[in-house]
């Protein structure tokens, strides 16, 4: 019984995010530049989730507002609301996509909701690392619902060994990748002694290492610091003496970039929880030089030394000496920036749209043809989803 192929021409996929797309954050980042890399490759491609506001792109189905959800020692703007499933069902009945591909697959909301009703042939990424009381607490209902996905993705080896514990199966490791192209237009650094942090404002992330590192740097050292979270209110009043510190609130992608591009380096303090630093990326790809912890999701992704100067997570002196060696040793700093932007070249969306094809096409082609009644013919599961789709 032969299966209906696929090419770009006339592949539609589905592509569900967990949260809400309108709220900064890696995943969505991810998904939102996938789905442009896609598109540009000839992909019908359409994005449901979550949007508190106007869609953020074009081509994006929104699922209405989302709920603060407690998530992998984090708040993450979820929907598990029941009129969000309903849009979902809906969106799902009225699109008849090819295939669906979910990220975070067994977040509370729209992924599960996909994967439980699995209209299509599903394409799943796993985007977290590290203990999850969900995982434990739901682990045979979790395990169901994964086993209803025909190919499992994971960001890092740290993601797929998290589903893997909970979940068994096996896991195709895809990096995350970056739209190079954003970063092509450069600003002038516009301060020689400049700190930049972005990052929600938790225990997890690091910020309040930053913080105590900066009393024992320079007087002339400056640090700008982006976004916000349950602990922006005590930090910032245990350093409202501080005139070095401006803090920034939450800014666009296109201002986050500009001060990528104007400061003399990014640090990423954090203490653990990151399956890939996707921000290390963005600040690679801007000429900045990183900064960053030790932390599996970090070291993996950039060599000490070579591609950025890494630090013992949570050591505040270790910081220090690496902030003190990024900002005034320049003849370092140059020859790592220049080897982290050869390296951020090996993580290019437009690579990655590539490698989801190929799996998208497989994961099609796995799909079991239905038969029907009328002449005993057998039809595969996207034909029958297909618009045109007629009984001869």
């Amino acid at each position: 019984m032969p299966l209906l192929s696929a090419t770009n021409e006339d592949m539609r996929i589905g592509m569900i995010s967990p949260y809400s797309l309108t709220i900064p954050g890696g995943v969505q980042n991810q998904i939102l530049g996938l789905a442009r890399a896609l598109r540009n490759k000839g992909i019908d491609v359409r994005v449901l989730g979550p949007c508190d506001g106007p869609p953020p792109d074009t081509g994006i189905t929104p699922l209405g507002n989302s709920l603060p959800t407690a998530a992998n020692g984090s708040i993450a703007p979820l929907a598990p609301d029941p009129s969000a499933q309903l849009r979902v069902i809906r969106a799902l009945r009225d699109e008849r996509f090819d295939l669906l591909h979910v990220h975070e697959p067994l977040a509370p909301g729209p992924t599960i909701t996909a994967i439980v009703l699995k209209q299509s042939p599903i394409v799943a990424t796993f985007h977290r690392s590290g203990p999850s009381k969900s995982y434990e607490f739901f682990n045979k209902p979790a395990r169901w619902v994964a086993s209803r996905v025909e190919v499992n993705c994971a960001v890092s080896e740290e993601a797929a060994l998290t589903a893997r514990n909970a979940l068994g199966g096996s896991y195709e490791i895809l990096f995350n990748g970056i739209e190079l192209d954003r970063y092509s237009s450069k600003v002038p650094i516009q301060s020689d002694r400049t700190i930049f942090f972005v990052g929600r404002h938790e225990p997890r992330k690091g910020l309040e290492v930053l913080i105590r590192s900066m009393q024992s740097l320079p007087d002339e050292v400056k640090l700008w610091i982006a976004s916000d979270g349950p602990d922006t209110k005590r930090l910032q009043k245990a350093t409202e003496d501080d005139t070095r510190i401006e803090w920034l609130g939450r800014i666009s992608e296109e201002e986050k970039i500009e001060r990528l591009q104007q400061s003399s380096l990014f640090c990423a303090p954090s203490l653990g929880g990151e399956s890939f630093g996707i921000v290390l990326l963005e600040a690679m790809a801007s000429g900045t030089l990183v900064v960053a912890s030790d932390i599996p999701g970090y070291s993996k992704l950039t060599r000490d030394g070579k591609d950025a100067l890494l630090f013992k997570a949570g050591d505040s002196a270790a910081l220090v000496k690496a902030l003190e060696k990024g900002l005034y040793d320049s003849s370092t700093t140059e020859t790592i920036v220049d080897s982290a932007f050869s390296r951020v070249c090996e993580f290019s969306m437009v690579e990655l749209a590539d490698r989801y094809i190929r799996i998208y096409q497989r994961a099609i082609a796995q799909t079991p043809a239905v038969p029907l009644a009328k002449g005993g013919q057998f039809f595969s599961q996207r034909a029958l989803n297909s618009k045109n789709f007629k009984i001869r």
